[in-house]
């Protein structure tokens, strides 16, 4: 088709990219190489895309199956020219890949991309680097033609609100008979990008191990190759030094971090395939994805077949990299990726592999693994909910906040400081380490010198729910059942006897249950107390008190009603008790509505009624009550 058939059609960005694109053109970074980057990123991609279909129908190929990437720079017309003969993209493909945003965080990366020096480290992971090139250029041409289509297609914006889709001349048709071309008209500040030595210098820092040719192309029309495009992890680790591990991983994991952890080894036998993957310093953007999907891309004898084939746990997501086989067939399908005995073999070699390379580090390099369970450690406890199989080595390399001081620390230094007599491992389970820090059902602990954990993740909910133990010794919430630390000594026993207990406690319990009726499930006198009046806990059975409230906030929760636990020695259960003496059933009321209260504020709730609560504090305030 050409270009007198049809006129250019006119559309608008999207919201989001009409303002990405703003901070792209207005903002001003230090670090403007990334595009070229990410457009050689996406052409590889497109050949991956390419060279898969073929593998079922080879007519996309249709003779042109010599896959590459060519760049060409021209000083006379300032424009810089990226092309690709992959998968390309018709007109609907054109309009919705380059006229919105789809994935996930935008608003994050608009946010973050306001401060530039965060931006630029944001640009590679939001789904946004075609968006890049406009650091540099004024007017962009896409021309592309999708694989086995009729027609081409050009797409062009100079990056303001909108952009135009018209059909390709006979010229531009000829010059791309399948695939993309982009052509950047540069700006006056970026016009070094026009110079073969500065295009070769970002392509070996960034993109050396794309396995696509990447060719230059010079004056006289003169191509050649500046790359390696050789797969890494198939080449010996004596062969690599740290710095071609850092720019495999940034290429493969679309980074600018620095990668924790390495592992890159080939696997010989029954199977045969290589290894190369890299944990991460800091979070990538997707984590917090409900899909909860892995990034590993899996190639079958260097074909990129997808990286949506689940090779590791959900839990392990934040891993990247590769794994090459040489036995799987070519035409895998999704169906297959699911059920074949290959490659749940490799997915269960994989798992352990990883999980004992982090051991080691945890062993080995403690601070390094500070920094990755720093980062990672809410996720990979998501494993001591969903794998059975390997809790006791995540619960070995889990590393918690504790009561005993800042530092995190793991259960096998918790065990190692266990106090006389004591014989369970201690935790809470809560919003904030802060307010569990300040939270009651500490009070007896403490007054005992007993480290508890403190479990601030929403996943912590959850895994302490099944029945969990280290070292033969069980985990046991403070705020589930009847703990009595009887046999463990006060730190001063001199305190032991400071307060005398309530005279009738069975009177004052009998009640305080009376008065709030069906609100609470129990009322009983607690072992965990030393100072506050009054806690709340969830019965032996019941699920944990902040499970329940997480549930509840999702109306799944169970409806079960709480246990209040009272001190008796406190001058405000005693003074429960001289009501009931009294028979002032009225100010027992109070009294026991104000105890439930203040329970449900310290465990970071609202009381049920606050206005009634508000007054009837005022009331026993301005009566001179000492509470």
């Amino acid at each position: 088709m050409n270009g007198d058939a049809r006129a250019a059609e006119a559309h608008q960005f999207q919201a989001e990219v009409a303002e990405l694109l703003n901070l792209m053109v207005h903002s001003v970074y230090s670090e403007t190489d990334v595009f070229l980057r990410e457009l050689i990123s996406n052409a590889s991609d497109a050949l991956d895309k390419v060279r898969y279909e073929a593998i079922a129908r080879p007519e996309p190929l249709a003779g042109d199956d010599r896959l590459a990437i060519r760049l060409k720079p021209d000083a006379a017309a300032k424009t810089l020219t990226i092309a690709d003969n992959g998968i390309g993209m018709d007109r609907q493909e054109l309009i919705d890949n380059l006229g919105t945003v789809a994935r996930s965080g935008t608003k994050a990366f608009l946010k973050g991309l306001k401060d530039a020096k965060e931006g630029l480290g944001l640009i590679g992971q939001f789904g946004v680097g075609f968006y890049s090139a406009f650091m540099v250029a004024d007017r962009i041409e896409v021309t592309s033609r999708r694989a086995g289509g009729a027609e081409t297609w050009v797409w062009t914006s100079a990056g303001g609100a909108g952009f135009d889709v018209a059909p390709a001349s006979e010229e531009q048709a000829r010059r791309v008979p399948r695939g993309t071309e982009i052509v950047l008209h540069l700006r006056t500040e970026a016009e070094r990008y026009l110079q073969a030595f500065e295009l070769e210098r970002v392509i070996r820092t960034y993109s050396d191990h794309i396995l696509f040719p990447i060719e230059l192309v010079g004056d006289k029309d003169e191509a050649r190759q500046v790359n390696a495009a050789s797969a890494l992890w198939q080449r010996a680790k004596s062969e690599l030094k740290p710095d071609d591990y850092t720019q495999a991983y940034r290429t493969l994991a679309m980074a600018f971090d620095e990668p924790a952890l390495t592992l890159h080894y080939k696997v010989e036998g029954r199977q045969a395939y290589a290894v190369l993957l890299f944990v991460p310093t800091t979070p990538p953007f997707d984590l917090a994805d409900p899909a909860r999907k892995g990034r590993v891309k899996l190639y079958v004898r260097r074909v990129y077949i997808t990286d949506d084939a689940d090779l590791l746990p959900a839990y392990l997501r934040f891993v990247r990299g590769v794994v090459d086989s040489e036995d799987l067939p070519l035409n895998l399908s999704r169906e297959m990726l699911q059920n074949n005995p290959q490659v749940i073999q490799i997915r269960n070699g994989l798992a352990s592999r990883v999980i004992g390379e982090l051991e080691s580090c945890a062993a080995k390099e403690p601070e390094t693994w500070g920094k990755i369970w720093a980062a990672f450690g809410g996720v990979l406890k998501e494993g001591l909910y969903e794998d059975h199989e390997r809790r006791g080595q995540l619960l070995a390399l889990a590393r918690f906040a504790t009561t005993a001081g800042e530092t995190p620390r793991s259960l096998r230094d918790y065990v190692a400081s266990f106090k006389p007599n004591q014989t369970e491992i201690y935790y809470l389970v809560g919003e904030g380490a802060e307010r569990l820090k300040a939270n009651p059902k500490l009070e007896a602990a403490r007054a005992r010198g007993i480290e508890v954990l403190l479990l601030t993740d929403p996943i912590d909910a959850f895994w302490t729910m099944m029945p969990t133990e280290f070292d033969g010794k069980k985990l046991r919430s403070l705020s589930q059942g009847d703990v009595d630390f009887g046999e463990l000594p006060l730190l001063d026993e001199a305190k032991a006897g400071d307060q005398a207990a309530a005279a009738d406690e069975g009177a004052i319990l009998t009640a305080v249950k009376e008065a709030l009726g069906d609100k609470v499930a129990e009322v009983r006198a607690s072992q965990r107390l030393t100072e506050s009046a009054a806690c709340l806990v969830a019965g032996d059975n019941g699920r944990d008190r902040e499970l329940e409230r997480l549930l509840a906030r999702a109306n799944r929760g169970s409806g079960a009603k709480p246990i209040l636990e009272l001190n008796m020695r406190h001058d405000l259960v005693k003074a429960v008790g001289s009501a009931c003496g009294a028979g002032k059933d009225g100010e027992v009321a109070d009294l026991a509505a104000l105890l439930l209260d203040q329970a449900h504020i310290l465990d970071g709730e609202v009381p049920p009624d606050p206005a009634a609560f508000a007054k009837r504090l005022n009331a026993f305030v301005v009566r001179g009550l000492t509470l």
